[in-house]
């Protein structure tokens, strides 16, 4: 990762994702925290990840307006937007105003899906092919180093001052990254501001992952992962407080754990990327998941901590795997779709998988559910592992029209030659 951070235009990207990675690790979890602690249910502290990511559906139409705008000025605007979203949590006192945590969750997912999706076209925009790996594999690190502190950070910062706290770092945190944006400069080309009247464009990027064979089987196998992956958002507070008999603020130190994890996953993927491909990555990443679903079966402290490590790694491996496969198999022109258009086909499903998780902690044992996770995943990551011979086969390019070369005429007989008035005929026979 050291060539990329090189570079000095990556190096501000990367201050201003720092700035807002760390209000997003902070906030988030001491969000769902500060649900179950109004209202004491497990089922509605998993509803704010829910409530996050349900608008993910709506990714295709976010990616279309995304790909009208330039890069940078887009992502610079919506860090902005995405500060203002959060100021309603201001007003919260009580069980009865959680409904405003849900709304703004639902707002920040929805700002989230530009976020990406103008962040892959910049990443695009500004490197070589080449370095996509790498890049996306340091803003792993930091994400993931993130969970090392900014869970508890975030538990710690709602148990003495409240909510409104954890609202102000937000808030400063968009700001800030908003604020060494505007330092950056990008050539880039300008985009149309009024968007196209025809919808076809709206699906371009879903044909776009249709089309490419290695996208597809992607997609297919990743996507029947999040059909469970999301279980876990709510059968860790039951694993934890049943299992594991501790109050729920302890959910912040298995995802400080976890954090541990995935720092080393986000490390290694670019090796991992370079020795088994895209696709190998994401298949890695699955069946670490699915091991670690299988252990957290047996309550244990020790089998959690090594269970939320194995976790971790598997979130990077999975991401940069995936993100990366989409980023250089997609024209800069139709990226923001195409990545819309993956977030939807996964988050989709592993929001439909968290609310699923969420009624069925309700019904049944939360041992059973993480075995079924554990088989489903594992499952996924081997068919993953199976689809990788698709990825050597080349991204096709159009074909330049061929152009025939012009014939040479036929030969005539050769002229004759006068000489003193007399003929003298060609050498040439005519037949």
């Amino acid at each position: 990762m050291h060539t990329v951070l090189r570079r000095p235009d990556f190096r501000l990207l990367f201050g201003a994702l720092l700035a807002s990675m760390t209000a997003e690790s902070i906030l988030l979890l001491a969000l769902a925290i500060w649900v179950k602690d109004l209202t004491g249910s497990d089922r509605m502290a998993a509803a704010v990840i829910f409530a996050v990511v349900a608008p993910r559906v709506l990714a295709p139409l976010v990616g279309w307006v995304v790909d009208r705008y330039r890069r940078r000025p887009f992502f610079l605007t919506a860090n902005l937007v995405t500060a203002t979203l959060l100021t309603p949590l201001l007003t919260v006192r009580d069980a009865g105003d959680v409904w405003i945590v849900y709304l703004v969750g639902a707002l920040y997912g929805l700002s989230s899906i530009a976020l990406g999706a103008a962040l892959s076209g910049l990443l695009r925009t500004l490197l070589p092919l080449g370095l996509l790996a790498e890049a996306n594999a340091a803003l792993q690190t930091v994400r993931q180093s993130l969970r090392l502190g900014g869970p508890l950070v975030g538990a710690a910062l709602y148990a003495v001052a409240g909510g409104w706290a954890l609202t102000v770092v937000g808030v400063t945190g968009f700001v800030t990254a908003a604020a060494v944006l505007g330092l950056l400069r990008v050539a880039e080309p300008a985009r149309p501001r009024r968007l196209a009247r025809s919808l076809t464009e709206l699906g371009a990027g879903l044909r776009h992952l249709g089309a490419e064979p290695v996208l597809r089987r992607a997609l297919l196998g990743y996507g029947v992962a999040s059909l469970v992956i999301g279980f876990s958002e709510a059968l860790l507070f039951a694993y934890v407080e049943r299992g594991l008999e501790r109050p729920p603020a302890f959910v912040g130190v298995l995802f400080s754990v976890q954090g541990v994890g995935g720092l080393v996953g986000a490390l290694l993927s670019p090796a991992v990327v370079r020795r088994f491909g895209e696709v190998g990555a994401l298949a890695a990443g699955v069946s670490l998941f699915g091991t670690a679903a299988l252990t957290l079966a047996y309550p244990g402290l020790w089998l959690a901590v090594a269970a939320l490590l194995l976790a971790g790694m598997s979130l990077p491996l999975s991401w940069v795997g995936l993100h990366t496969l989409v980023q250089r198999r997609t024209e800069p022109g139709l990226l923001g779709r195409t990545t819309a258009a993956t977030e939807a086909l996964v988050s989709g499903p592993q929001a439909i998988s968290i609310g699923t998780g969420a009624l069925l902690v309700a019904v049944f044992d939360y041992r059973l559910l993480f075995a079924l996770v554990g088989v489903v995943m594992l499952a996924a990551g081997a068919y993953l592992w199976r689809a990788r011979r698709f990825a050597t086969v080349p991204v096709p390019v159009p074909a330049r029209p061929v152009v025939p070369a012009p014939r040479r005429p036929r030969p005539g007989p050769r002229p004759v030659r006068r000489v003193d008035g007399g003929v003298v005929a060609s050498t040439r026979r005519d037949g």
